[in-house]
C-alpha cells in the first residue's frame, strides 16, 4: 500500500459552485459555439460594434466592397433572376397561390437576407418541397377552392410563425434524403397531369390581415414541419457550398436571417422562402462573392413584376409543369441512398421510411415515420449503451476493444470494462444486467485454468454523468478516471467514502497495480485474522 499511496490519485476534491456549473450547462446547451468569445478583450465601444456586425454581417462585407466584386456579383444575381421567375411562377402553382405571390417571394425576402445572412453563397426563393408542403398543410383547414382569399392569408400567417419560429432558434439556438425524394415522386406525379395537357385567382394582403388571421386561426393548421424543412435545406445549401470555398456558414445567423425574411416576406404578400439547393448552386457557379447577388436579383424581379408580369399570366401549363418536373428529377438522390445502405442500415431504413411515407401516404405520414424512426434510435442509444471488454495491445500500455483489436490481451484475473454513456436510472438496470453476463463469461473461461476472477475495472472517461441509480451499481468494482461532473456527484453522495479513495484511479496501467496491492494487503488481512 505505501507504492500504491505514490501513485497520482483521480481529483476529488474540486466542487463547483452550482450558479457556475448551471450557467455552464445553460452556455453549452444554447451557446455551445459562444458566439461572443472573439470579442472579449475589445473596448467596450469596439465590442458593441463587433457584437451588432456579428447579427448584421452586411457591415462586415459592406464595408470591403468594390467594383470587382459586384461585377461578379452583378453577373450572379442576373442569373438566378432568370431562374427565380419561371420557379417562381411554378412553385407558386403547388403551393395553391396566386402566381405573382411567387414572384413578390422573390423580392423582399432576398433584400432582408442581404443583410441579416451569412452565406456568400445561398440565393433565396421558393422551394417546391416547402410549396407542397405548405399546401398540404393548410389545404386541410382552409379550402384554396371554397375560400381563396382565407387560404391565402393563412399561407401568409404559416409564413409569419415559420419566422417567428426560425428566429427564435436563431437567437436561442438521414431524414432529408428519403423525404426529399419522395417528395420529389409526388410532385413529378401531380405534374403529369399539366404536362399531358389535361385551371387560377388572385388576391391581395397587408399586415393587418395577417397580424388578424394568426390570432383568429392559429390553432387550424399546423406549420412546424414547414418551417423546419425550409430552415434545413437553406442552412444545408449554404454549408455545402461553403465548404467548396473553405467557407463557414453559422447556422445561428442563418437562422434569424431566415426568420426575419420570413416575417418581413408575410408582411409584404409573400410566402415562405428559404436557400434554394438548385439556385444556390447556380449561383455558386455564376460566380458569386457576396449576397449583394440576391440584392441584384431582388431589383431584377422588381422590374420584372413592375414591367412584365402581365405577360406571364398565359404561360402555358406545360411549360411550367416542365419546370417543375425538371426540378424535381434532381432532388432523387440516389447516390445518397446507396451510400446510407453500406454506411448505416438504420439511416436507410429511415431513409426509405420517409419515402415510402411521402410517396403512398403523406407528407406528413413521411416525417412522422422518419422522425419517430430516428427518436426510436436515440432511446435505443441511451437505454442500451455500448460496453466494451478491454485488452492490452501488444507492445504497448494501450487498453482497447477485444473485439476491435483481436490480438489483444488480457490480463489473468482482470476483467476491464469500458462503459461510453452516461448512467442513469433508464440504463442502469441494463448495464448491471450486461456487466453480470460479462462477470460471468469471463469466469467460464477462468475454471479450467489456474486463477479466478478477482478485480473488475470499469474504464469511465467516457462516462459524462451519473446519478443515484447509476452509482448503485458501482459497488465492489475500481473506477478509472471519473469525469469532474461525475466526480462531484461521488463525493456528494459520500459514494466516495463507501467504496474507498483507494479504489479509484487515473488510468488502467495504476489502477491494475494499485489494485494488486489492495488485493494483497486484503489477502494477509485474511490470513493473519
Amino acid at each position: 500500500m505505501e507504492r500504491q499511496s505514490k501513485l497520482p490519485s483521480v481529483n476529488l476534491t474540486t466542487r463547483r459552485p452550482f450558479a457556475s456549473s448551471l450557467m455552464s450547462k445553460l452556455k453549452d446547451t444554447f451557446f455551445p459555439d459562444d458566439p461572443f468569445r472573439h470579442f472579449s478583450g475589445q473596448s467596450p465601444s469596439r465590442r458593441a460594434w463587433s457584437i451588432v456586425a456579428y447579427f448584421v454581417p452586411i457591415l462586415e462585407w459592406g464595408s470591403r466592397y468594390n467594383l470587382s466584386l459586384f461585377a461578379s456579383d452583378l453577373l450572379a444575381g442576373i442569373t438566378i433572376a432568370s431562374l427565380a421567375i419561371p420557379q417562381g411562377i411554378s412553385y407558386a402553382k403547388l403551393a395553391d397561390i396566386p402566381p405573382i405571390i411567387g414572384l413578390y417571394s422573390s423580392f423582399a425576402p432576398p433584400l432582408v437576407y442581404a443583410v441579416f445572412g451569412s452565406s456568400n453563397n445561398v440565393a433565396v426563393g421558393t422551394i417546391a418541397a416547402v410549396s407542397l408542403l405548405l399546401a398540404s398543410t393548410i389545404r386541410d383547414a382552409v379550402s384554396p377552392a371554397a375560400d381563396s382569399k382565407m387560404y391565402v392569408y393563412t399561407v401568409f400567417t404559416a409564413t409569419f410563425i415559420a419566422g417567428v419560429f426560425q428566429l427564435a432558434l436563431g437567437i436561442f439556438r438521414a431524414t432529408i434524403t428519403g423525404f426529399m425524394g419522395g417528395t420529389a415522386v409526388i410532385i413529378i406525379l401531380q405534374q403529369l397531369k399539366g404536362l399531358l395537357g389535361m385551371q387560377h385567382f388572385t388576391t391581395k394582403t397587408d399586415v393587418v390581415s395577417v397580424m388578424r388571421t394568426f390570432f383568429s386561426y392559429r390553432d387550424e393548421f399546423t406549420y412546424r414541419m414547414v418551417f423546419s424543412f425550409a430552415l434545413q435545406e437553406g442552412i444545408a445549401a449554404g454549408r455545402s457550398l461553403a465548404l467548396l470555398k473553405n467557407e463557414k456558414t453559422d447556422g445561428s445567423k442563418e437562422m434569424i436571417a431566415f426568420g426575419l425574411m420570413n416575417i418581413v416576406g408575410s408582411l409584404t404578400s409573400c410566402y415562405l422562402t428559404s436557400g434554394s439547393f438548385s439556385r444556390s448552386a447556380v449561383n455558386y457557379n455564376a460566380g458569386c462573392k457576396t449576397p449583394m447577388c440576391n440584392v441584384v436579383m431582388a431589383l431584377c424581379m422588381l422590374l420584372v413584376l413592375l414591367l412584365l408580369a402581365p405577360l406571364f399570366k398565359h404561360t402555358p401549363l406545360v411549360a411550367l409543369a416542365a419546370i417543375i418536373t425538371a426540378a424535381m428529377l434532381g432532388l432523387v438522390d440516389v447516390q445518397e441512398v446507396r451510400r446510407l445502405f453500406k454506411m448505416d442500415k438504420f439511416d436507410f431504413c429511415v431513409c426509405m421510411a420517409a419515402f415510402l411515407g411521402v410517396a403512398f401516404v403523406n407528407m406528413e405520414m413521411g416525417l412522422l415515420l422518419s422522425v419517430g424512426l430516428s427518436v426510436i434510435r436515440a432511446l435505443l442509444h441511451v437505454a442500451r449503451p455500448v460496453t466494451h471488454k478491454l485488452g492490452n495491445v501488444a507492445g504497448t500500455e494501450l487498453y482497447r476493444d477485444v473485439e476491435q483489436y483481436p490480438d489483444s490481451t488480457t490480463i489473468p484475473g482482470v476483467l476491464i470494462l469500458q462503459l461510453g454513456s452516461p448512467i442513469y436510472f433508464a440504463n442502469a438496470g441494463y448495464l448491471k444486467e450486461r456487466i453480470i453476463r460479462w462477470v460471468e463469461e469471463e469466469e467460464n473461461c477462468t475454471k479450467d485454468k489456474d486463477h479466478d476472477l478477482q478485480l473488475i475495472l470499469f474504464e469511465m472517461s467516457g462516462v459524462a454523468a451519473i446519478d443515484n441509480s447509476g452509482m448503485g451499481m458501482l459497488f465492489e468494482v475500481a473506477l478509472i478516471n471519473p469525469g469532474l461532473t461525475v466526480a462531484e456527484k461521488m463525493v456528494a453522495s459520500d459514494f466516495v467514502d463507501e467504496i474507498g479513495k483507494e479504489w479509484i484511479f487515473l488510468s488502467i496501467g495504476e489502477a491494475l497495480l494499485g489494485s494488486h496491492f489492495a488485493l494483497e494487503k486484503d489477502k494477509n488481512h485474511e490470513e493473519q485474522v
